[in-house]
């Protein structure tokens, strides 16, 4: 029996190679090629003991409450933590037999985690699995309700933006998850927890091994656990973090479409959009350290993050000029 196959995946980030091809120093650029929220959830003051004892019980139950009140999880489903929503998405091709049907194009995870272990995918809807990112990566399209016959994965790392979007209902469902990140709409991806949200059966299906049990014990640090269930608890931060994203995606518009870019859509965490080149755009970005994402799969697309200080705003604009 062979493992996963493990191979290098197209993602924003990468400033270290930014750097290296374009010149300047790492802590000089404007990294706008993620959708991570640009000014964070203050994470505040942690215990020491977080640090250097292990997780404890109580911690974890305070975050899981946290989380089924923050996005109103249906009683019939349970919750399990995870170190980041890429360690969920890696561990899916492992609660269900058969194809997995991915419509493109999307976040890139999906398809190389049932690659990774050797699973063909499904060319078209008649499939016993069906990802779908909703809203999706990086086009904001949202799901039109296909599901699989056996497993339907609903990833909604974008949705906390736009809660009234949210499908978590469907997670009282038979054969329905729905994965939670953390990192983007708090802007601490460092911190590293994600949520996978469905009925305990499908959570832990007959024939496969529990999705806690693939994650092992101590999934979540310690401090994540405490900055996850503080953050979650917070309604007011939450509340006034969408309007400023929503005022600063409407922004960044605006600043885009001037320059000749078409928005193609996004969230308002991250914003995609139609230009004549968009290689020669991010080079151009580059050159004045500004990091941009484009996507092998569309030529004339390129997708920029939010900036967050009012000088981000200034070096972008001016760039754009």
């Amino acid at each position: 029996m062979t493992g996963p196959v493990h191979t290098k995946r197209d993602h924003g980030g990468g400033i270290d190679a930014a750097v290296a091809r374009y010149g300047g120093q790492r802590a000089g650029w404007l990294d706008l090629s993620t959708g991570i929220n640009p000014i964070p959830y203050p994470s505040g003051d942690i215990d020491p003991s977080a640090w250097t004892a292990l997780p404890d019980t109580a911690a974890l139950e305070r975050l899981l409450c946290a989380a089924r009140a923050h996005w109103a999880v249906p009683d019939s489903a349970a919750i399990v933590a995870a170190p980041g929503a890429s360690a969920l998405i890696a561990q899916m091709p492992l609660l269900a037999t058969g194809k997995a049907f991915v419509p493109t194009p999307t976040y890139n995870e999906h398809a190389a985690a049932f690659r990774a272990h050797g699973r063909v995918l499904a060319e078209g809807p008649d499939a016993p699995i069906h990802v779908h990112v909703h809203p999706n990566n990086p086009d904001g399209r949202l799901w039109q309700g296909q599901r699989g016959q056996t497993l339907t994965i609903l990833d909604e790392s974008f949705c906390d933006t736009a809660p009234a979007l949210s499908q978590i209902a469907a997670a009282a469902d038979p054969g329905v998850i729905v994965l939670k990140s953390f990192g983007k709409f708090w802007g601490l991806a460092g911190l590293r927890l994600g949520f996978a949200i469905g009925r305990p059966a499908t959570l832990s299906p007959d024939g496969h091994p529990p999705l806690a049990d693939l994650l092992g014990p101590w999934a979540v640090s310690g401090p994540a656990l405490a900055v996850g269930a503080r953050a979650l608890e917070d309604l007011a931060w939450a509340e006034a973090t969408r309007a400023r994203l929503i005022a600063d995606a409407a922004r960044l518009d605006a600043l885009l479409e001037t320059a000749g870019a078409t928005l193609v859509g996004g969230t308002t965490l991250f914003r995609t959009y139609a230009v004549e080149d968009a290689e020669q755009w991010r080079d151009r970005l580059a050159k004045a350290h500004i990091w941009t994402r484009i996507f092998p799969y569309a030529t004339r697309w390129i997708r920029l993050g939010l900036p967050g200080a009012p000088h981000d705003w200034d070096r972008l604009t001016e760039a754009l000029a």
